[in-house]
């Protein structure tokens, strides 16, 4: 009960001193939204490209909210020594760090729904999958979370973890086929494609949302997880190496 009572309390903290300021809201959701708003005005295909462009912009919303999360909360503290009195709470070093960071997995799920509800009112969403949609929109939360941590803790003030951030955003953009199949990316691109993990949680999305996805669902899944896995895991050790020793 007191580990519980701890994570709530982390978690509730930084929720209302970080997460819902009008700044990190409007980063989260207004630049991707007008990103993709350029996509649909540009392709002048109507109403119909709704369904085309939804996956993308849902992945962005959940890729800059959380990123940009991560860059303040965890930056922030350290720099401010309130991260080490965090450390003096009564719960193991990795259940903190979930705690720390379950605060950006929710406001990255919740930015990827206000795409869908503007959606709602522009086409049919019947046909979506949302066994899988929803599955994917958490599993891209939680791989965008914890690559925003690994930025967060390789840099020491907030507007580099901003500007470090956007050395692995951008190039997301235009290869995790967000609104460019991979199949017509050069050849030379395609590998890189393969290492980002938004690559597998944008696959999903786009097969929930239309049916065009390249790999089998539970393989997104799977190396999503491990992409999880893999970036809280060297977090921590940095973390460990370079805060705490």
């Amino acid at each position: 009960m007191k580990l519980w009572t701890a994570f709530w309390n982390i978690l509730v903290k930084d929720m209302r001193t970080y997460y819902l300021k009008p700044p990190n809201i409007s980063w989260g959701l207004i630049f991707p939204v007008a990103w993709t708003g350029m996509f649909f005005i540009k392709s002048g295909s109507g109403l119909e490209s709704v369904l085309l462009l939804l996956p993308g912009v849902v992945a962005l919303s959940i890729l800059f909210g959380t990123t940009s999360m991560l860059a303040v909360t965890v930056t922030f503290e350290k720099k401010n020594r309130s991260f080490e009195r965090l450390l003096l709470a009564p719960i193991p070093f990795e259940l903190l760090m979930l705690a720390k960071t379950s605060g950006a997995i929710l406001f990255g799920v919740a930015n990827a729904f206000v795409p869908v509800i503007m959606a709602l009112f522009l086409a049919d969403l019947s046909q979506v999958v949302w066994s899988v949609f929803v599955p994917a929109v958490f599993m891209i939360a939680v791989a965008s979370t914890f690559l925003g941590l690994f930025i967060a803790v390789a840099v020491s003030e907030v507007f580099e973890a901003q500007t470090f951030s956007n050395f692995f955003r951008f190039p997301m953009i235009f290869l995790c086929g967000l609104f460019f199949p991979i199949e017509k990316l050069p050849v030379f691109l395609k590998p890189l494609s393969y290492v980002l993990p938004l690559t597998y949680g944008a696959d999903m999305l786009h097969g929930a949302v239309h049916g065009g996805h390249a790999m089998p669902f539970f393989l997104d899944l799977s190396l999503l997880g491990a992409f999880c896995v893999g970036l809280f895991a060297v977090s921590l050790w940095n973390i460990k190496r370079k805060w705490i020793l």
